[in-house]
């Protein structure tokens, strides 16, 4: 009996051992915002990116890692000299999740949407260099532009430009329909959403057949989670304080990366008296954006314009506006604030912001500035803030890469107008030439830095955290996205 009970208990710690040891196909990843929505075309949060990006939606184009343009939904291009028209060849029999076919038609009715008049694409922009589009055959798209846009196919990879279909847009806020590896399941409103691999997929299974992405704001909870193992991946952790302890435990990997986040104190300037110039060079003097790195854990680099460190073309002006509260006191009584002045900063949910907020009301206060910081939901940012300009100041961190073409908008939330930055966009916006969308891109940072729309803070650094038997995840960031196609678990 007792060898017969010892027989039994070794073969079922065998079977036990064998199913352990089977290859994992699913995966939780953590995030710290639910996204509003579910259609990246209809918004502007980077969160509905994270969920959906080359998961759920594809473009014509696709961007990696390293923000280099790859084929995805077209498989080839040829441009023609003048830079004017770019002929797609796109991939055949590729249909979205429901069933409807992807053609050179979708491409069309996806493109003319972008850039109608009623859109709602938070990067309409993007889409008004089209001229027309026209397809000569299914499987091929002709694009015709009314000037040279050396951008185009990096705009053509991001979120706002994945193709949608005719039958499916109108639902894709609750109900996304894509061409991507994995279509929805289930969205539980303040909880988490889940994918699984979209049976019909072109391009094949990926090696994760289920995904969950699962919402969890509080920084503690967040580490947590991943402690406890339930959450294998935390791409952007919000609690870096606790790394020390993820390092010294060989159950997890911590990687530094970088984004491509441009983190702002960004400021209404047609507001008084953030409409007068001395007022907000004042503000970019009584920020020390070393201390303020230092405060949020040291992940980060502070920077002076809006673009980050690795960018091309990118130049250091942190320099314009060394921390000096003397001098931040001066252009403040010369512009007429006396101290005791309040203003109000409004913080949506991510820790840099509701952190930073206070580590920057305690700088404001050394230069006689009152803040009153009244923390959002994300929800009423966008209604608030983004949508209606109804503000004074907020913390954010512009993530859309290369997206010096916000301050040329006509309307945009922090209301920056400049007919010379205007100027010299245009020219940047619609040449090819490398070296002289490269001196450009330095004389529109310049510009930025001496008008200081908004106090340019830090570049958000990329902290993740995840099993360290998971494979594929992104070490940084340029856009944010979480790619499951590429991940795996280790044999």
């Amino acid at each position: 009996m007792t060898r017969l009970l010892a027989a039994t208990l070794a073969a079922t710690l065998a079977a036990i051992g064998t199913v352990q040891a089977a290859p994992k196909d699913s995966i939780i990843i953590g995030m710290t915002l639910e996204p509003p929505m579910l259609d990246p075309t209809a918004g502007a949060a980077a969160a509905i990116g994270e969920v959906t990006y080359r998961n759920i939606f594809e473009g014509l184009t696709a961007l990696d890692s390293g923000m280099q343009v790859h084929p995805l939904l077209a498989k080839s291009w040829t441009v023609s000299p003048d830079g004017l028209t770019y002929t797609f060849a796109l991939r055949p029999g590729v249909t979205f999740s429901d069933g409807a076919r992807f053609d050179c038609s979708v491409v069309k009715f996806t493109y003319e949407r972008a850039a109608a008049p009623d859109s709602v694409n938070a990067h309409k922009g993007k889409f008004e260099p089209i001229a027309s589009v026209a397809c000569p055959t299914p499987e091929t798209a002709v694009v015709t532009l009314k000037r040279p846009t050396g951008a185009f196919l990096v705009d053509m990879g991001t979120n706002d430009a994945v193709m949608v279909s005719p039958v499916s847009a109108a639902g894709n806020k609750t109900n996304p329909v894509g061409t991507g590896p994995y279509k929805l399941v289930r969205w539980v409103k303040g909880d988490r959403v889940e994918l699984a691999r979209n049976p019909g997929y072109w391009g094949g299974p990926p090696a994760i057949a289920s995904v969950t992405f699962r919402f969890i704001a509080d920084p503690s909870a967040a580490a947590a989670s991943v402690l406890a193992g339930d959450v294998d991946a935390f791409p952007l952790f919000p609690a870096p304080e606790t790394l020390d302890q993820f390092r010294a435990d060989k159950r997890f990997h911590v990687q530094i990366g970088t984004t491509s986040g441009k983190t702002i104190l960004a400021l209404n300037n047609t507001r008084k008296p953030f409409n007068d110039i001395r007022v907000r060079r004042a503000l970019a003097h009584a920020i020390d954006r070393k201390g303020l790195v230092d405060a949020l854990g040291n992940y980060g680099t502070p920077i002076g314009s809006h673009e980050v460190p690795g960018d091309a073309g990118y130049i250091d002006l942190t320099g314009m506006y060394p921390y000096d509260v003397a001098k931040a006191k001066a252009l403040l009584a010369e512009a007429g604030i006396k101290p005791g002045f309040t203003m109000t900063i409004r913080l949506p949910p991510p820790p840099y912001a509701r952190r930073g907020g206070e580590v920057i009301a305690a700088m404001l206060e050394q230069v006689g500035i009152t803040v009153k910081l009244v923390p959002i939901e994300w929800a009423q940012w966008l209604d608030q803030v983004f949508k209606q300009s109804d503000f004074d100041a907020t913390i954010i961190s512009h993530v859309e890469p290369g997206d010096l073409d916000i301050y040329a908008r006509d309307k945009y939330y922090f209301e920056y107008h400049s007919a010379e930055y205007n100027a010299l966009y245009k020219q940047f916006a619609e040449t090819n030439d490398p070296a002289t969308r490269l001196a450009l891109r330095g004389a529109l940072q310049l510009k930025l830095a001496e008008d200081e729309p908004n106090v340019f803070l830090f570049a958000l650094a990329k902290v993740g955290v995840w099993n360290a038997d998971l494979r594929g995840l992104w070490s940084n960031e340029p856009i944010f996205a979480n790619v499951v196609s590429e991940m795996s678990w280790a044999k």
